[in-house]
């Protein structure tokens, strides 16, 4: 019993080495979040992001074939605590979703939760993809709500999904992709 156990973990090993391999360039994360800014004013905190590969190219039958895609970006406002654990001060999630229409052949991008805009036409599949993936002046919490001293950060997660279905198996099957990116750690208090 122990050869058979010793001799299946390099088997396992390998198997595991081949999927990985052989898994489609999307599943491996071309998604990916830049540009990450957190402005602080006297009224509230505003961020601005970019999710590069949103759309990524294993997207664009499906698609086309009239599957939609959705975007759901949220956007966490953290408070760093030294020697424990950090809060959760507030929490926004934008959630867009790009369709395609076959017969007149444009491509829409509409706000399905956390923002009001109005839905965007284009037949551009280029100009699609540049309005689904920014987040422009996404506001959350007053800045007057806390103590000018206390230290925060910006996190922010990206998924992206075919039909909206973002699971471990849609992530293995190159439908799905999701990553994070945080911003620097920051006061309240200008300094001056």
């Amino acid at each position: 019993m122990t050869d058979y156990m010793g001799g299946l973990r390099p088997g396992l090993l390998v198997a595991m080495a081949g999927v990985w391999l052989a898994l489609p360039a999307s599943a491996l994360g071309e998604l990916r979040l830049t540009d990450l800014t957190v402005y602080l004013n006297d009224h509230e905190f505003t961020v601005q992001v970019v999710a590069v590969g949103a759309v990524p190219p294993t997207f664009d039958e499906p698609i086309q074939s009239g599957i939609p895609a959705h975007l759901r970006f949220t956007i966490e406002l953290w408070q760093f605590n030294r020697g424990w654990r950090d809060r959760l001060l507030t929490t926004r999630v934008i959630e867009r979703q790009l369709t395609y229409n076959v017969v007149s052949k444009e491509f829409r991008v509409a706000s399905l939760k956390g923002e009001t805009r109005p839905v965007y036409t284009t037949r551009g599949l280029r100009d699609a993809q540049r309005v689904i993936s920014e987040v422009r002046a996404a506001k959350l919490s007053p800045a007057g709500d806390f103590d000018p001293n206390t230290v925060i950060y910006v996190r922010v997660r990206a998924e992206t999904a075919l039909n909206g279905e973002n699971t471990f198996v849609a992530r293995m099957a190159g439908t799905a992709e999701q990553t994070i990116l945080q911003s620097d750690y920051r006061t309240i208090r200008r300094v001056q």
